[in-house]
């Protein structure tokens, strides 16, 4: 297994080399810097698992240097070590999206710990949706065998669309191409219920889930005879899981509750259109 690579910075590293034996004792590659520039120059020129960055140091303050490293790499892990407890610094490394900061004087326990406690949780996370992911995939797969109801369709479509967004975020990529083949297999069976009970939806209206010539008289008109201001917004070709992304951004403004419906045959972008407003 490749070892972890730290880079510490720190004005007086000399000092420190006691807590830097004791890293490398645990599996940890580290390298140093004695100023904020170095330690920029070295994150540009190579790639590192975690840095520990000096809050007071000669030349550039760690926020500085802060800034800049994040401004190189964003994804890297950062934990300011600092001798100053004042609130406004670290609302400011805060602000600057720091990980994680220790108060002077540190041991090397602490300093393991944090470190640990960062890129250890990494693993342990995507372990554990794996696992998850193994068992819902199972779940899937028997819940296929049985019929559904629409119902169960949805949940079962919110579900594989979670799982692409935890895919993309924390997990093996290997993950992608069997939830790519769970999804062939949902789109089959789901066009097969589809064949079996549309033609019921259409005639047997009590018994259809929501449809697209529903949406207005569903959820705008009670509204607009509540005497609400209304906006209705329709987005062309947005898939579920590309809402979920942008729903977060919403919740500062607004509360949000979802809905579904089933799009009438055929589902071609226009067409769907004119059935909202039929």
């Amino acid at each position: 297994m490749q070892k972890k690579r730290i880079l510490w910075a720190d004005d007086e590293i000399e000092l420190l080399q006691s807590h830097i034996l004791y890293l490398q004792s645990k599996g940890y590659e580290v390298e140093t810097a004695t100023n904020g520039d170095d330690a920029i120059g070295k994150v540009s020129e190579s790639s590192f698992d975690i840095v520990l960055l000096d809050e007071m140091m000669t030349g550039k303050s760690g926020l500085e240097t802060l800034q800049e490293i994040k401004n190189i790499s964003p994804q890297i892990p950062v934990i300011m070590i600092t001798k100053n407890e004042e609130e406004r610094l670290m609302e400011d490394a805060i602000g600057q999206k720091i990980d994680d900061y220790l108060t002077k004087p540190v041991n090397p326990s602490q300093i393991l710990l944090a470190c640990k406690k960062i890129l250890d949780s990494k693993n342990i996370t995507s372990e554990q949706k794996s696992r998850k992911y193994t068992v819902e995939l199972r779940q899937v797969s028997e819940s296929l065998q049985k019929p559904l109801n629409h119902n169960e369709w949805i949940d079962l479509n919110l579900n594989l669309a979670k799982w692409d967004l935890e895919i993309d975020s924390s997990m093996e990529p290997q993950y992608r191409e069997i939830l790519n083949d769970q999804r062939r297999e949902c789109n089959v069976e789901f066009g097969k219920y589809i064949e079996k009970y549309y033609q019921n939806w259409i005639w047997r209206r009590e018994e259809a889930p929501v449809l697209s010539t529903d949406l207005v008289k569903k959820f705008v008109i009670p509204e607009l005879r509540q005497k609400q201001n209304v906006v209705l917004m329709v987005i062309d070709c947005l898939r579920l899981d590309q809402w979920l992304v942008l729903e977060p951004f919403f919740y500062e403004y607004s509360n949000i509750s979802r809905d579904y419906y089933f799009s009438v045959l055929p589902t071609a972008t226009r067409l769907s259109r004119i059935d909202i407003f039929s």
